[in-house]
């Protein structure tokens, strides 16, 4: 049975620039562990993140599987760190949506089809941590 982890949080920033930060490469790079991302957006185009965690290169692996600019967009998602095949059906599922609120935006993630609870509560922590850093990097 597949496991998943949301999270939200709110940010005072104009929907133009949470989805700038959500989607630009420089930007990425600033919140996201400094990871390099690649990619053109397209359904259907590879993803690829490029770092390096505790001394140790990576690269993770994904296919866009949405994109609605200023509203949501999706990718498959699969990391060097997992142990597990990179196969279709072991990838992940991330979402992302953005929801105008009043003086803001609510950023919601979603990370489903993972293997165990373990992971999917560690991938909600890691979330967590990552919106907050794009919330600083957006509000400053």
């Amino acid at each position: 049975m597949p496991y998943s982890s949301s999270t939200a949080l709110f940010i005072q920033a104009t929907r133009e620039r949470v989805w700038r930060a959500l989607t630009d490469p420089a930007l990425v790079k600033q919140y996201l562990f400094g990871t390099t991302l690649e990619t053109t957006w397209q359904i259907g185009a590879p993803l690829v993140f490029r770092g390096e965690w505790e001394g140790k290169a990576y690269e993770d692996r994904g296919t866009v599987l949405a994109f609605e600019p200023m509203r949501a967009l999706a990718y498959n998602y699969w990391s060097s760190f997992s142990g597990l095949e990179d196969r279709p059906e072991l990838r992940q599922i991330i979402r992302f949506e953005l929801e105008e609120q009043a003086g803001g935006v609510k950023v919601s993630v979603e990370q489903t089809n993972v293997d165990t609870q373990a992971r999917a509560d560690h991938s909600g922590e890691n979330w967590r941590s990552v919106l907050t850093k794009l919330k600083e990097l957006v509000e400053k």
